[in-house]
């Protein structure tokens, strides 16, 4: 439950740390207040949180977002590649996350400190709707294992795919009343393990049992000349989505002392182990269907019936906790913004103030799902649009600016190309995502199936 007593006095004590090592130096009451715990996670759990986070349901996407546009070659050499960039554009957020004597529990508030007024903003933007359409996309991902397993028992086509949404975004509601913050999930994380686990590995022993049966199998990259150009930079653009959340510094403020270096053992942790799930289901996928690799792996496998629906409702559950991690930052936003206000309010009416304030993010959030089911676009779009600036852009930039008399001038050249470069990725990943939108929006209605 939500803690109760004055917000002021629920500002915690947290650790500060003297350099990039881990020790700790001292304690110092926390700058900024929260409603949600600081400091309070082992690094195993936070681990959880990121493997959670990186084998959502949307490892059984990858497959044709990334391989079936690239082949092989290109696409295991540009995963490798994404990996060992992402670990280190994570561990630059995560090693300045104290400065100046305190620590920046939120993004936004790193950006502000380096930037001023204009970089809290521009990263609030960017990170909020990365989030959202991130947790659009998860509504939609558990609506169509929904309706995957109404289909598997049924031969109707009753329940629509914008029914089935709803009914997802229900029950993400339902679990957002129940689990307060993102240290509270504990248990759940496990929960969350073996569901991932029970899709993943049907996932990958239909997608073997398939490619064995099947004769012959077309690895060709589809479409035209140009198609295929605007293809590839979007499939490029994905390599990065599946290792970067754009949260960093919210999930590395709940871990415990000391914090650079507890972290540091939970992305070390993600990038070598937690990792490996998911590019077995992207390789299998692609290797055992090739360029008819469907968007959601589980259409292509042909059975046995109860596996499929094992896997499509351990899905579904699954997306509901990936939902809650997502969310997250936007909860505490909400929770510490309406708080301030309603110290004086009892448990009861406490309670009341957070159904109302998460039923309506999750009322945007499931209708917007609903009325457009092709929203995979503009998830593509947001994701060009934020992730990339989020998760390297802003990273190296900052890193330059916390640690400028300190790199040498080859160390900037080196911040400098990933700026550049992956800056010029999201410009061109940007206008791949307006085309496709512009494209599928021709052929897509409004509440459509």
């Amino acid at each position: 439950m939500m803690p109760t007593g004055n917000l002021d006095q629920e500002i915690q004590k947290v650790p500060l740390l003297a350099d990039e090592t881990g020790e700790d130096q001292e304690y110092e009451e926390h700058p900024s207040r929260t409603a949600h715990e600081i400091s309070k996670d082992s690094w195993v759990q936070v681990c959880f949180v990121l493997t959670t986070a990186m084998n959502s349901a949307y490892v059984l996407g990858y497959s044709d977002a990334i391989m079936v546009h690239l082949g092989w070659i290109a696409g295991v050499v540009g995963l490798m590649a994404a990996t060992a960039l992402s670990l280190y554009a994570n561990t630059l957020v995560a090693k300045i996350h104290e400065l100046g004597g305190k620590r920046h529990i939120r993004y936004r508030d790193l950006a502000e400190y380096i930037y001023g007024k204009k970089g809290f903003y521009t990263v609030w933007i960017l990170q909020y709707l990365n989030l959202f359409m991130f947790n659009v996309g998860l509504i939609i991902l558990g609506g169509s294992a929904i309706k995957d397993v109404y289909g598997l028992f049924s031969d109707e086509n009753a329940l629509k795919l914008s029914y089935c949404n709803l009914i997802a975004g229900l029950v993400c509601f339902l679990f957002a009343i129940m689990v307060p913050h993102l240290s509270a999930l504990g248990a759940w994380l496990g929960l969350s393990a073996v569901l991932s686990s029970i899709y993943i590995i049907v996932a990958i022993a239909v997608s073997i049992k398939d490619g064995i049966n099947s004769s012959a199998r077309d690895y060709s990259i589809p479409g035209t000349s140009i198609g295929k150009i605007f293809l590839t930079i979007g499939a490029i653009s994905n390599l990065f989505v599946p290792f970067n959340s754009g949260m960093i510094p919210e999930i590395q403020a709940t871990v415990r002392a000391p914090v650079v270096g507890n972290m540091m053992k939970s992305l070390y942790v993600l990038f070598t182990i937690g990792d490996l799930p998911m590019f077995a289901v992207m390789f299998c996928g692609y290797w055992a269907y090739g360029s008819s690799t469907s968007s959601y792996l589980l259409d292509n496998t042909s059975g046995p019936v109860w596996a499929k629906a094992l896997a499509n409702i351990a899905a579904f559950l699954q997306s509901i906790i990936s939902f809650h991690i997502f969310a997250c930052p936007s909860y505490e936003y909400l929770d510490t913004t309406f708080r301030s206000e309603a110290n004086g309010l009892r448990l009861h009416q406490k309670l009341s103030l957070r159904v109302v304030l998460r039923g309506c993010y999750l009322a945007v959030s499931s209708v917007i799902a609903a009325l457009l089911p092709f929203i995979g676009d503009f998830i593509g779009l947001f994701g060009s649009l934020c992730v990339i600036p989020l998760t390297f852009v802003i990273p190296h930039h900052l890193y330059m600016m916390a640690k400028k008399e300190r790199l040498s001038s080859l160390q900037k050249l080196w911040h400098w190309l990933n700026v550049i470069f992956f800056g010029v990725l999201s410009v061109a990943a940007t206008i791949e995502s307006v085309r496709l939108i512009v494209i599928d929006s021709k052929d897509s209605t409004i509440f459509g199936d």
